[in-house]
């Protein structure tokens, strides 16, 4: 047991009113001289002794007073540590009944105010998939293992890594691509007038993947894209003068000509060989995509994951409210050791009081009434 105000303990020296009190009233009678007695001669009185009257009331006013010392002093008992629960947190949007699959049992909740169970429709909100996370880490007691399943790429991103108290088993899961957030216009593709039929074909397709319903609009002769449309070259090779000067001045440019040196790779396969590279030209920014741009032969073009980093490496949303769901895993931050709960005795220290008052009440009230009879 814990006492969280030990100065309380103090209290306990007002036990010795109760003391002083019955030896002051332990004579009820007054002694009274008889004329008769006063001429015989004074005899040695024997050594009287300390002898309280009324001692179960005197022992019932001493508990009293330790009860309410006790009370200010604020006793605890020390419980044991919660056994560790799991809760899994799935941000709306996903679908949980294919997350959860047969795994009925646990705690299954929507990432959202409030988090309803899973089976219950998520209620609207603003709030940031950081920031209920946060709430969450802050409401569920230490030891509780959490599972998230969030979308990639993730939104509602406010600049800051986010930290949590305890380790978090980070499951981002991809959405579709017309599912993801796009910017409020939709890229456009421009592609030199004779690209070959398979290219514009890819190309076609990957316009729909975005959301893009019009066809591909190719260029006449050597015109060169619009800004904020994003050029695209088929060919195998070096861009020629003027649409590298309209990268450099700031375009975005996609080709099927092998990288520099110095472009860093942006994806990746499943079996980790380079797919796509990014490289800064001036102002612009140039995609490599190698190969021969035909779906039918180049497995390349049929990775899932190629329109969103394309869609997101030619139009970046604003940071840093979008971004890569598997970077924004949460770090866990340095806490000092959690504590075991404490539980308070306060409740049954009050209940204990009331009924030793009135005890006391009790016992007191009998007795005046035994002395006046």
């Amino acid at each position: 047991m814990n006492l969280l105000f030990p100065l309380g303990l103090a209290a306990l020296a007002a036990g010795l009113l109760p003391l002083l009190i019955h030896l002051a009233r332990r004579h009820p009678y007054t002694p009274l001289d008889f004329a008769a007695l006063r001429w015989l001669r004074a005899q040695i009185r024997p050594r009287q002794r300390i002898r309280f009257d009324d001692w179960p009331l005197l022992l019932v006013r001493l508990l009293l007073l330790a009860a309410l010392a006790l009370l200010l002093a604020r006793p605890a008992l020390t419980g044991p540590a919660p056994a560790p629960t799991v809760w899994t947190v799935v941000a709306p949007g996903l679908d949980a009944t294919a997350l959860r699959g047969t795994a009925e049992a646990g705690n299954w909740h929507w990432l959202a105010p409030g988090f309803p169970a899973i089976d219950q429709v998520p209620p609207a909100s603003t709030a940031s998939l950081p920031s209920l996370l946060r709430e969450l880490d802050a409401q569920l007691p230490a030891g509780t293992a959490v599972t998230v399943h969030v979308p990639d790429p993730l939104t509602g991103l406010d600049g800051a890594r986010l930290q949590l108290s305890r380790e978090v088993q980070w499951r981002p899961q991809p959405m579709p691509v017309a599912a993801q957030p796009r910017a409020a216009t939709s890229p456009r593709l421009r592609v030199h007038s004779d690209a070959s039929a398979t290219a514009q074909h890819w190309l076609n397709a990957l316009q729909r993947a975005w959301g893009v319903q019009a066809p591909l609009a190719p260029l006449v002769a050597d015109a060169l894209p619009e800004r904020g449309e994003i050029g695209v070259w088929s060919r195998d090779g070096s861009l020629p003068a003027n649409w590298q000067a309209w990268l450099q001045d700031g375009g975005h440019v996609v080709t099927a000509g092998k990288p520099a040196a110095e472009a860093s790779i942006l994806l990746r396969n499943t079996e980790g060989a380079p797919l796509l590279w990014r490289q800064r030209i001036g102002h612009g920014v140039l995609l490599s995509l190698p190969g021969d741009w035909d779906a039918s032969g180049n497995a390349a073009l049929r990775d899932p994951q190629l329109p969103r980093a394309l869609l997101l490496a030619l139009q970046p949303p604003p940071l840093p409210r979008l971004g890569d769901a598997q970077d924004q895993a949460p770090r866990q931050a340095t806490l000092p050791a959690a504590t075991p709960p404490l539980r308070e005795l306060t409740p049954w220290l009050l209940l204990a009081i009331v009924l030793l008052f009135a005890l006391e009440r009790w016992m007191a009230s009998s007795r005046r009434r035994r002395v006046a009879a």
